[in-house]
């Protein structure tokens, strides 16, 4: 990626004339952790692709989308209510959306609940602005922006366990769980993961199987490791998680 351009102002980056809630979003996107953006992004992984020219999946390929004209991907079959919306992707829009897409948008596609903590959707921007051409400058204009590999390395304290948050139905809270919740659950319910009870060669099966005659995308390593690992520690043919419907 060319980071040597960047995009300013072009949705009012500059503090003067924002709104508190935007100068507040600005304030934080300049301090904002990319490595803990990256891992949020896992949670779009399975309806999204982010690198440059990646293909549409469920959802339309995000590369550049901070600064963005909506629903703009070729090839990308977008709802009515996304083409209404219009314009582009401002710092002020793509937090709003992120927060609660279906009440900023109503009609649109996309199942994701949102981000409610703002912290999170900071985060989440910054790292999917690192994956443009021409990244826009959050902060002063002479400070770089650093791609998503270099931000998550830079600092070794984001290697650190971090605690779990967010709701998984009845899936068991533990490492692992939030990419097996988002690739899983954005077609069909956790349920059906967590009333199973396979060993791990099964496992390896089922998703093979979910791809080759669901029309499933594959899943990418590492997360598809990270999959099985939680599933065949969890939902092993023992069965030590299974929980009956109310």
């Amino acid at each position: 990626m060319n980071f040597s351009h960047v995009r300013l102002g072009f949705f009012g980056l500059a503090l003067a004339g924002a709104t508190p809630a935007v100068a507040d979003m600005q304030a934080k996107l300049v301090s904002a952790d990319i490595a803990q953006g990256e891992k949020l992004f896992k949670r779009c992984v399975a309806c999204h692709t982010i690198e440059k020219d990646g293909r549409n999946k469920v959802g339309p390929n995000l590369y550049g989308v901070v600064g963005k004209a909506v629903a703009q991907v070729e090839g990308y079959s977008y709802s009515p209510a996304l083409k209404t919306y219009g314009g582009e992707w401002t710092l002020e829009r793509l937090d709003a959306y992120l927060h609660q897409p279906r009440a900023e948008v109503k009609g649109t596609k996309m199942a994701f609940p949102g981000l409610k903590k703002e912290d999170e959707r900071a985060n989440l921007i910054a790292y999917l602005n690192t994956f443009s051409d021409k990244p826009v400058q959050f902060g002063a204009a002479e400070e770089k922006v650093e791609p998503a590999s270099q931000a998550a390395s830079a600092d070794p304290a984001t290697d650190t366990a971090q605690p779990i948050e967010g709701d998984f139905g009845r899936l068991k809270v533990a490492p692992g769980v939030e990419a097996t919740y988002y690739a899983c659950s954005s077609c069909h319910s956790e349920m059906i993961v967590a009333q199973q009870g396979l060993t791990r060669e099964n496992w390896v099966d089922m998703l093979d199987w979910m791809v080759k005659e669901q029309e499933m995308d594959e899943i990418a390593e590492p997360e598809r490791t990270e999959i099985l690992d939680y599933l065949s520690t969890h939902y092993n043919k023992d069965r030590p998680n299974f929980q009956k419907p109310n």
